[in-house]
């Protein structure tokens, strides 16, 4: 049994692209977790799209041993994303730690996450050491970087460590602090066993693989226990730790970070954030658990071409067991057919998620466009939630339709202020407050509607600030406004999946710069077809897809004009009955289109 008081455990949490997972890197590296020939690039990230987009998707772990005044300490680091989508990744592994190591990028200085990420640990209670990182970078500055985040954060700039991930500077003051500075983690190892599950994946072979760290007691290979909130027993097959690799170990005891196998078969039989305790030797109180993930994003994924339906709910049941902060519910569409309804934390998790989907599962998607869920308030009294503007009731019992709002935070330089403000006005933003972090940088605090952010609104801050604006946003809660369903008509049927709910004031013009794209995006057929936007019975807005034609009269040679006539009327007649019984097929692209609020309109 390892002495807790030589245990450290900690993550590391950044924004984006800080070096989190380089940092991770020169720790396996330094403690010789992994020899110079198995090394490479991101080397906690197991999946191949977080290698090739170069982000952290889901939290990852290891144990290492590193020798400090001639005492090995084990130190237990969990490397976290830090994306805004998977915050709430970040929310999990702290709950397994003592201490972070806060990690700010010396070129860039304190961003949107950096200082999220910071208000999690605080709130946690958790032990944080600033860590200044890409020291190496021509226009690093770090001694600036360091006063930043003291006046930002309240973080003495003198405890800053500065390191450089790429070239290991600093990383033996960086072992140093870690453990001189992050407390070892409190426990009784003979107290009754009390593990919290983080974290869960699933394997093909041994089922769900539990991550665990044990708070009271200790662990053994062929332990009976009990999840505590599913109220399910288990025998333990296998315990090991990350080391980096899963290696199995007799046991596990207060303190440490770990994972068992105890046959458990689906993921829908674990809770995270459920305790795990001893069948003979139970605890008579659970830890706190983990508050469910908030589903931000809503979308529907329909078979595409070369796809059928149970095809697809195979594939999202299978990406399932590895990812549960997405959920999914069948929906069926008149224009589209059966599909699912699925909830993300974000954009970019919706966006990962379909690309496993379509390379993991080996199958073709067609996904309408992203909303969120609005909360309904009907005259009898009762609200509902929905997460389509198909579930709208009639509008005749509708009191009032609100909308789910976000505070945001944005960081951007001082000299694009202006254009800013100009972005958060068209996406009916109501500014709170401004901050100035430095001469050059300030931090602006607008609450927005979610549903006026989903879509471009990063990639215009972005623009806007050349690429130096970040953001950061949490729920607020749902508010009232003027908010109007508004249908799309094609070829006088209205598509449920087109359908969007809208500000009152903007409805019109969104409705002419909607079906304005709409018709690019939709191809010619043989019949003319009327793209309509409609509030209840009133058209607010039409254009038409003129239909494809076809010289019928070439092989007439002269003669009567009459007999031009008769096959101009037939083909009439023909195009006629063709937009009674035909069908429009709507791309991909249709459906995204509705995205876009048209401000450029």
């Amino acid at each position: 049994m390892f002495d807790r008081k030589l245990i450290r455990n900690f993550s590391i949490i950044a924004h984006v692209d800080h070096g989190k997972s380089t940092l991770a890197d020169r720790i396996l590296v330094a403690t010789k977790a992994v020899s110079a020939r198995e090394m490479r690039a991101q080397f906690l990230d197991d999946m191949d799209i977080e290698r090739e987009r170069g982000i952290t998707i889901k939290a990852n772990r290891a144990t290492v041993f590193h020798e400090h005044q001639g005492r090995e300490y084990m130190l237990n680091l969990i490397d976290t994303p830090g994306h805004v989508d998977f915050h709430y990744e970040v929310s999990r592994a702290l709950a397994a730690c003592e201490g972070v190591l806060l990690l700010v990028d010396a070129g860039q200085g304190v961003q949107a996450q950096t200082v999220a990420n910071a208000y999690l640990a605080v709130a946690a209670g958790l032990d944080i050491i600033p860590v200044v990182n890409k020291i190496d970078l021509p226009g690093a500055m770090p001694e600036e970087v360091a006063f930043e985040i003291e006046h930002i954060l309240g973080l003495p700039a003198e405890h800053a460590i500065f390191t450089s991930a790429k070239t290991g500077t600093g990383v033996d003051e960086l072992f140093r602090a870690i453990i001189e500075r992050i407390r070892p983690p409190a426990g009784d190892v003979d107290a009754p066993l009390r593990a919290l599950v983080y974290d869960a994946k699933n394997d093909v072979h041994r089922g769900v693989v539990c991550h665990i760290r044990v708070k009271d007691g200790s662990l053994k290979r062929g332990d009976k226990i009990i999840l505590m909130a599913a109220g399910r027993g288990y025998t333990v097959s296998e315990i090991g730790k990350f080391m980096p690799k899963p290696q199995a170990v007799d046991s596990i005891a207060a303190g440490e970070v770990g994972y068992l196998v105890a046959g458990i078969k689906t993921l829908h039989d674990v809770n995270i954030g459920d305790t795990i305790t001893l069948e003979n030797n139970r605890a008579t109180k659970a830890l706190p658990g983990y508050q469910p993930p908030q589903r931000m994003v809503f979308c529907d994924f329909y078979p595409g071409p070369m796809t059928e339906a149970p095809q697809l709910r195979e594939a999202l049941e299978t990406l399932w067991l590895n990812d549960s902060s997405f959920s999914f519910e069948p929906v069926h569409s008149n224009a589209l057919g059966f599909g699912f309804r699925c909830g993300f934390l974000g954009l970019l998790h919706m966006n990962i998620i379909q690309e496993r989907l379509e390379r993991e599962g080996e199958i073709d998607v067609v996904q309408t466009a992203p909303t969120v869920t609005y909360e309904i308030l009907n005259k009898n009294g009762e609200v509902i939630h929905i997460d389509s503007p198909s579930e709208l009731p009639d509008m005749s019992i509708v009191e009032e339709i609100r909308e789910p709002m976000i505070t945001a935070s944005l960081i951007v330089p001082a000299d694009s202020i202006g254009s800013i403000m100009q972005i958060a006005e068209d996406r009916r933003g109501k500014y709170l407050k401004t901050e100035y972090l430095s001469t050059t940088r300030v931090m602006l605090t607008y609450e927005f509607p979610l549903a006026e952010t989903i879509f471009d609104f990063y990639d215009r801050l972005k623009a806007a600030t050349k690429g130096y604006g970040t953001m950061d946003y949490e729920w607020h809660g749902y508010h009232a406004d003027d908010l109007v369903k508004m249908d799309i008509l094609v070829n006088g049927t209205p598509v449920d999946a087109l359908s969007i709910i809208v500000h009152r004031e903007k409805a019109e013009r969104r409705g002419r710069a909607l079906i304005k794209r709409l018709r690019k995006e939709i191809a010619r057929h043989l019949f003319d077809i009327p793209l309509q936007a409609a509030i209840g019975g009133r058209i607010l807005a039409r254009e038409t897809i003129k239909a494809l034609r076809k010289d019928v009269t070439a092989k007439c040679y002269g003669g009567d004009v009459t007999r031009k006539r008769k096959l101009l009327e037939k083909q009439k007649e023909g195009k006629k009955r063709m937009k009674m019984v035909g069908q429009v097929t709507i791309p991909q692209e249709a459906f995204m289109a509705i995205l876009d609020p048209g401000d450029d309109n």
